[in-house]
């Protein structure tokens, strides 16, 4: 009897069970997507893609799936009982007055101003630091959806003029418009089809660059190439523009325009790749019809314009330096071997200089902090800038006659504050503090070094509320991203404070592939060498589990674009790691990347599967197609939108329906597609709250953790 009633209590915990299952998988039936019998021939490798419809984001096939991907996710998140909770916080957060740092524009200074939960900043414009603000341009009224966001303003020399420049839906296509600064007179002047360029004035017009119009229906899709540099004279067509430089010869040479503030230079950046060097040519805007001289042109190494004097540039390069070095190249003897080394390369990258106020002020990185030293223009080490603290710090623009300048000092926890630095006294003074409602003194941010795989040292941040006991359960946010010399630093991040708020951790992981050491950092995480990426990121999460920080049932990893990259990857290689992982924007076909807006330039990053060498490699990590059945894959979430035209969205498409087809366990794996937006994921304020208030509910209520218990 007593056997039988043990036999009998299995069976119903087993029926129990498989009604348990049976109503997960109910609640995660995913939407069915057609699969094609589309098969590519890599080199003899024969490579399947089923979903290869969904590149067309405009079919109505496509956009029947988006609908019913976007219904299952709209009702899973509107079940997660604290969703509310995070949104309300998180407006409270970002609830404060933001500016940005000011820019002096002869005798005026141009910032942009937030009252706190306007949708976009504000610009203003104020005469002296003393003078009333007036507002300049208000793109909040741009549209009424929001979806038109202003992305630059540029002032003439003589302040006649100023243009602006506007993305439509988030697409990184740019118009420009021109207004009479006196009269506030909006000018006939509209430029289309602009990418990856301001404005660079010069007399009453600007240099420019643009591609040719894309064919109906391709504005999102078709590859960006033939960039031009023109010059548009205010007051004329765009048709009537004229040709300054073009390479036919080589289609995605692109164009960057800079004229000198004296207007006696104009300055153009030639670059084809993300990750390659590039080349700089310049004009002498003096004398009439003078040519274009190809000062470097060798692509071997970056070459960065950081200003003139005295016949000659300032340039910062990394030729024979991979941490960087600032050299002086004299016009008159512009062969390499006349080139006089202005600021040596150190043992720390140095990854900006400024010639302003008759010095030069550089910012270096070390052990991925800012650190700033001034010199002389002829590199006399004179004296550091003092900093509030271990952080990141950015700004120091200006002229050379310039007495003054600005820049802003953050870190994980101290929200970005505008200092004024008196050039010739050497002083800092606090212009504008940030005043979030929360108490930075309750937390505390600690650098650490952990080992990779290969014995590398790898450096990450870990951020937490001071005295928290490490129980090993921690609920966690590990950041990475990981690529294209980008290096990561600590910056304020108002949307991980309610990870924090709640005894949480958030911990960012400076990995190879980055620019935290210098371009050798950047190399051994770059085309064959990428595993190193995925290793040193998989490490971090050992660390943390391992010192007791956390446990893989409270550790979550998010990244976007080449991290989201990153995320796909590592999901892929160690899924049993993670609880939870947020993808954002991530370019997760490493085979047709190229093929999509401006993917071919990241070949140089990447590879190509083009090339039957660097298709081996790519195959091995491309997180689309190392998806494979049986893996227990964490709780996972891809976000996407439908304006972007950087990383193409079918990428998300294709890797969320091939994850949904064959991973068959209780885990959710969605995706979120943000309409009318670019790579940036959300246009706005409350679209931004929204996007993050979906992010963390989804961690939290995947990690099985209630936020906020206490608010009502």
């Amino acid at each position: 009897m007593r056997k039988f009633i043990i036999l009998l209590l299995v069976a119903i915990m087993v029926v129990v069970s498989l009604v348990s299952c049976s109503r997960k998988q109910e609640r995660f039936k995913y939407p069915v997507a057609r699969k094609s019998d589309i098969v590519d021939d890599y080199f003899g490798t024969k490579v399947a893609d089923p979903y290869r419809w969904m590149e067309d984001i405009n079919s109505p096939e496509v956009k029947k799936w988006i609908q019913e991907e976007k219904k299952l996710t709209d009702e899973y998140f509107a079940k997660i009982p604290f969703r509310d909770k995070i949104r309300k916080r998180l407006t409270e957060l970002w609830d404060y007055e933001k500016f940005s740092m000011p820019r002096k524009v002869g005798e005026y200074y141009v910032f942009s101003r937030n009252s706190g939960l306007q949708e976009q900043s504000v610009v203003y414009v104020q005469k002296g630091l003393k003078g009333e603000p007036e507002v300049l341009i208000d793109p909040n009224k741009f549209s009424e959806d929001n979806s038109v966001v202003l992305t630059g303003v540029f002032f003439s020399n003589d302040l006649k003029y100023y243009g602006y420049s506007i993305s439509r839906g988030g697409s990184d296509w740019r118009e420009f418009f021109v207004v009479d600064f006196k009269t506030r007179k909006p000018l006939p002047d509209h430029l289309k089809w602009i990418k990856f360029s301001g404005m660079a004035w010069y007399k009453d017009g600007f240099f420019y660059s643009r591609y040719d119009a894309p064919e109906k229906g391709e504005t999102l899709k078709a590859a960006n190439v033939f960039q031009k540099l023109y010059y548009h004279r205010v007051g004329t067509s765009q048709d009537e523009d004229v040709l300054v430089y073009q390479d036919k010869e080589h289609p995605r040479r692109g164009f960057s325009a800079y004229v000198t503030p004296d207007e006696k230079y104009l300055i153009i950046g030639v670059w084809e790749g993300s990750s390659t060097g590039n080349m700089l040519y310049y004009r002498n805007l003096t004398g009439k019809n003078s040519p274009i001289v190809k000062l470097i042109d060798r692509a071997d190494a970056h070459y960065g314009f950081v200003g003139a004097r005295d016949g000659g540039f300032y340039v910062l390069t990394d030729l024979n330096a991979p941490n960087y070095r600032l050299v002086f190249i004299d016009l008159k003897k512009p062969d390499r071997e006349n080139w006089k080394d202005i600021i040596p390369e150190s043992e720390n990258k140095l990854e900006s200089v400024s010639y302003v106020g008759g010095k030069l002020i550089a910012t270096y990185l070390k052990d991925a902090n800012s650190k700033v030293s001034v010199f002389t223009p002829n590199g006399k080490y004179l004296y550091d800038i003092k900093l509030p603290g271990i952080g990141t710090v950015y700004g120091f623009g200006g002229k050379p006659s310039d007495k003054e300048t600005f820049y802003v000092f953050t870190s994980f926890t101290y929200p970005p504050t505008i200092y004024r630095y008196d050039i010739e006294k050497n002083q800092t003074t606090l212009f504008k503090k940030a005043r979030v409602k929360f108490n930075p003194d309750d937390y505390v941010t600690e650098e650490v070094f952990y080992t990779s795989k290969d014995g590398t040292r790898v450096p990450m941040f870990i951020v937490h509320r001071k005295g928290l006991k490490m129980d090993g359960k921690r609920p966690t946010l590990l950041y990475g991203y990981g690529g294209f010399n980008i290096a990561l630093r600590p910056s304020f991040r108002l949307t991980m404070l309610p990870i924090l708020e709640n005894d949480g951790i958030y911990a960012m992981a400076c990995i190879r592939g980055g620019g935290e050491y210098g371009e050798k950092w950047h190399k051994a995480g770059m085309l064959e060498n990428k595993q190193n990426v995925f290793d040193d990121f998989i490490a971090a999460a050992e660390y943390l589990i391992k010192n007791k920080y956390t446990d893989s049932d409270h550790l979550a990893i998010f990244g976007g674009s080449n991290g989201g990259l990153l995320i796909g990857a590592v999901i892929n290689q160690r899924p049993e790691l993670f609880r939870v992982a947020v993808a954002a924007v991530g370019v997760m076909d490493m085979l047709r990347f190229q093929k999509f807006t401006i993917g071919w330039a990241w070949v140089s990053e990447y590879g190509s599967s083009d090339n039957p060498e660097q298709f081996k490699y790519l195959i091995k990590y491309s997180p689309l197609h190392n998806i494979k059945e049986g893996l227990p894959y964490p709780a996972v979430l891809v976000t996407t939108s439908d304006h972007d035209d950087r990383v193409f969205p079918a990428h998300s498409f294709k890797y969320i329906a091939t994850l949904q087809e064959k991973y068959k366990g209780p885990n959710p794996v969605l995706i979120r597609i943000e309409t009318k937006a670019g790579h940036g994921g959300a246009t706005g304020t409350s679209r931004t709250i929204n996007l993050y208030t979906d992010i963390l509910s989804f961690v939290f209520y995947n990690m099985g953790v209630e936020p906020y218990r206490n608010m009502r």
